[in-house]
């Protein structure tokens, strides 16, 4: 007989630090997190993630050292909600991310749920930008620029002219990209921005500029796995824009993931989904937390916090700038 989940109190949850050094990493995930590091090609901060030898980890509270997974086998839908957990089991339905790209990112495509499951047995990856900050001229690939055929898309890779049939966006702090899996992209030099995907780490990469590896090798494309993957039509929704209005907006609505934002000045309630958890990254400034406990928190920029699903209500204190995640 399975072990009845132990009761949890409302609390919210923090996490180790969890960076990864990359070819195109730099320093502004550090500086935007106010911490020093010696290593200057930090390119992601895993925030809140459940993949396995990704995980997070507890950094606070009775649950410390415990991962991400451990939590969920722990409290099951005291955490996440029951329907995500009927859904998901232990798996975290959501990866949550930081990114500084000090130089341009691969151009890469991820498979839709269809083609991962037959593929690699995981989930699809679609995922959506907030762009935190962007250098001045920094820019991103997103989706075509004019519809191709599988064939010319093939042409373009042997002639090394993919590039000519990208869409490229100038990229400003607060655009929103969504990026359903099948839409071709690249991060470009000088944005650092929170990225919300599915919790796969399934990429194809199709062209990534003649680099090296670190053993001085080519880095491997995938340019025949990525022919099923790739949407080769144009795509009008890449971008998108909302006033800086105070209070909570529904930035991104979609089957995977809700992404909301919350602009703090003052107090503000912020709505709990029904029976789901809700993760909290501050991108700007500060605020207290209340979440109808004798205890407050304090979130500050680059900080993410999981809140449970047993929490019914959600109060901020302060001048802040928070992006929301549920699944």
């Amino acid at each position: 007989m399975a072990r009845k989940p132990e009761i949890l109190t409302p609390q919210l949850f923090s996490f180790e630090l969890n960076l990864k050094t990359v070819l195109w990493g730099g320093d502004m995930i550090a500086a935007f997190k106010g911490i020093k590091l010696d290593n200057h090609l930090v390119g992601e901060s895993w925030e809140i993630s459940g993949l396995k030898g990704h995980e997070s980890v507890v950094a606070n509270g009775d649950d410390k050292g415990l991962t991400l997974r451990q939590l969920i086998r722990k409290y099951r839908s005291q955490l996440v909600g029951k329907r995500i957990y009927r859904e998901h089991g232990n798996e975290f339905p959501l990866l949550i991310k930081f990114i500084d790209a000090s130089k341009d990112l691969s151009v890469q495509v991820h498979p839709d749920e269809d083609l991962a499951r037959s593929r690699h047995h995981c989930c699809g990856k679609t995922e959506m930008w907030y762009i935190i900050d962007a250098q001045q001229g920094a820019s991103l690939l997103a989706g075509m620029s004019r519809t191709i055929t599988p064939n010319e898309y093939l042409q373009h890779m042997a002639s090394g002219t993919l590039l000519n049939v990208l869409m490229r966006h100038n990229t400003h702090a607060g655009d929103i990209f969504f990026l359903p899996a099948g839409r071709i992209h690249s991060i470009g030099a000088g944005n650092l921005l929170l990225e919300v995907q599915q919790p796969s780490d399934i990429t194809y990469r199709v062209y990534d500029y003649d680099r090296l590896d670190i053993n001085g090798k080519p880095r491997q494309l995938h340019t025949d796995l990525a022919i099923d993957a790739i949407d080769y039509t144009v795509s009008r929704d890449c971008l998108r824009h909302y006033p800086n209005e105070k209070g909570h907006i529904t930035l991104i609505n979609s089957i995977f993931f809700n992404v909301g934002r919350v602009i703090v000045d003052g107090t503000c309630n912020v709505p709990m989904p029904h029976d789901a958890f809700l993760c909290l990254m501050c991108i700007h400034g500060s605020a207290t937390i209340d979440y109808g406990s004798p205890s407050t928190y304090t979130i500050k920029q680059g900080e993410s916090i999981l809140v449970p699903a047993c929490v019914e209500q959600l109060s901020l204190n302060g001048a802040a700038t928070i992006i929301t995640a549920t699944a």
